[in-house]
């Protein structure tokens, strides 16, 4: 008798497949399946990567600056990760999309196998702090086998979202984030320059003037503590796209600030943990930065010049103790952070914060047939929703592809694909140099 290989009394190595949308995402994702699926080194040295075509999808820069590395990594459209995952088996899929993606993976999946089969154990999350579009984002990851909850505070709150809406809610599995971590914070000393590292982010804010504001009061404060490195962190380089739209990237702000950056300011790139590891202070208005420096005890503040506003999500950190102004921070203000908050938050997850999905995700790896996936929306209870968003990403209402969504013929030329590669590398770059020079220009024109 030949027993299913999920059955193997042999331990073997686990197929993982991750498929993201953006540098910030395959950071999650990646670093996720390593924690969920036991092996060498993480999901037992078999981790393949696919990321999402779209305006997002990261350039090879931001996956190396990420430093989570994949057996193989392919860019795919959402139809072209459908028909892989019918052409090879996968043990486990994470999904670190946004919700419409993760939604039309989810139908796709359950179109692949309408009754119970050896599918891929399907998990989702969220990358960071949840502060806008819950209900939204939720049920568009209701079908997953899991949905991650990042801290006991969002998995009651995602556990009441779904039974609010009728959605079955045992997906919900409590974690913490998957990049916690690093060396604890030791103060400077030794000759090392105290350090305030300004974590900027692609969205918020949105305009000109608070980016503009955020970024002259950097600089201030490097003038009136010249004894102060002081280093603006960016998430991409001009014409990148990370998880948001940045229209006015302060590569381009800094270039008009009036008498530039002092020479103790700058602006730098690379690996987040690596750039904590030199710092004193960690200021943002609402960057999942904060949690990686509080869960390292590097002082945090949460910005509050621009207002305390859901629009900015610094309202999360209500309770926190990080609340404070620019103006505080000149005059020599360290925040402390709440032990009860941090701990409501997942801020300082024990070593078995992934104990519970990692369970959950043997004992359904571990079964011969899993039920299709049941997605709180259908034709039947979103028929004025469900197929646009579908459609979106070139599937059918019932999930199957749309006739040429699946990519090229099989017998398409080396020299076919690598025009068609050519092309969209090109119409993305000009979708980014619209978005970034453009649009501001015929904004400003409009407003003559």
């Amino acid at each position: 008798m030949e027993f299913p290989h999920r059955f193997s009394f042999v331990p073997v190595s686990q197929r993982v497949a991750v498929l993201a949308d953006s540098d910030t995402r395959w950071k999650w994702g990646a670093l996720t399946a390593r924690r969920l699926v036991p092996g060498p080194g993480g999901t037992g040295g078999h981790l393949t990567g696919f990321l999402l075509r779209g305006r997002a999808t990261p350039t090879a820069r931001q996956l190396g600056e990420v430093g989570v590395d994949a057996d193989r990594t392919t860019e795919v459209t959402c139809a072209e990760f459908l028909a892989e995952l019918r052409r090879e088996h996968y043990d486990v899929v994470v999904l670190a999309l946004v919700g419409g993606a993760v939604q039309a993976v989810l139908h796709g999946v359950r179109a692949l196998w309408p009754d119970p089969a050896a599918r891929p154990v399907l998990v989702t999350g969220y990358v960071g702090v949840v502060y806008e579009k819950l209900a939204d984002g939720l049920l568009l990851r209701h079908g997953a086998d899991l949905v991650l909850a990042n801290s006991r505070h969002d998995a009651d709150r995602f556990r009441a979202a779904y039974e609010g809406a009728g959605a079955d809610a045992r997906a919900v599995t409590e974690t913490a984030l998957p990049f916690l971590g690093g060396a604890p914070y030791v103060p400077a000393g030794g000759g090392r320059a105290p350090t305030v590292v300004f974590a900027a982010q692609p969205s918020v804010p949105e305009s000109r003037a608070d980016r503009t504001y955020l970024l002259r009061r950097a600089a201030e404060h490097a003038r009136a503590h010249p004894g102060r490195e002081v280093l603006i962190k960016l998430r991409s380089r001009p014409g990148e796209h990370t998880t948001h739209l940045e229209e006015f990237p302060y590569q381009r702000l800094a270039e008009r600030l009036p008498g530039g950056l002092p020479a103790n300011c700058r602006l730098v790139y690379g690996n987040m943990g690596e750039v904590l590891d030199g710092a004193d202070l960690l200021v943002t208005v609402s960057s999942t930065a904060a949690l990686e420096a509080l869960h390292r005890s590097v002082p945090t503040a949460v910005l509050t010049d621009l207002g305390i506003r859901e629009s900015l999500g610094n309202h999360h950190f209500l309770g926190s103790g990080c609340l404070v102004s620019w103006d505080a921070l000149d005059a020599g203000l360290l925040p402390r952070a709440d032990p009860g908050w941090l701990a409501a938050q997942g801020v300082l997850p024990g070593p078995g914060a992934f104990d519970a999905a990692r369970a959950r995700v043997a004992e359904l790896t571990a079964l011969p047939l899993l039920p299709p996936p049941a997605p709180y929306y259908t034709p039947a209870t979103a028929p004025g929703y469900l197929p646009g968003l579908l459609a979106r990403h070139h599937l059918a209402p019932d999930g199957t592809a749309l006739p040429g969504a699946a990519g090229p013929a099989d017998g398409e030329s080396r020299l076919r694909g690598w025009a068609r590669g050519r092309l969209r590398e090109a119409a993305r770059g000009a979708y980014r140099h619209g978005v970034q020079r453009v649009a501001p220009l015929i904004r400003r024109v409009g407003e003559l």
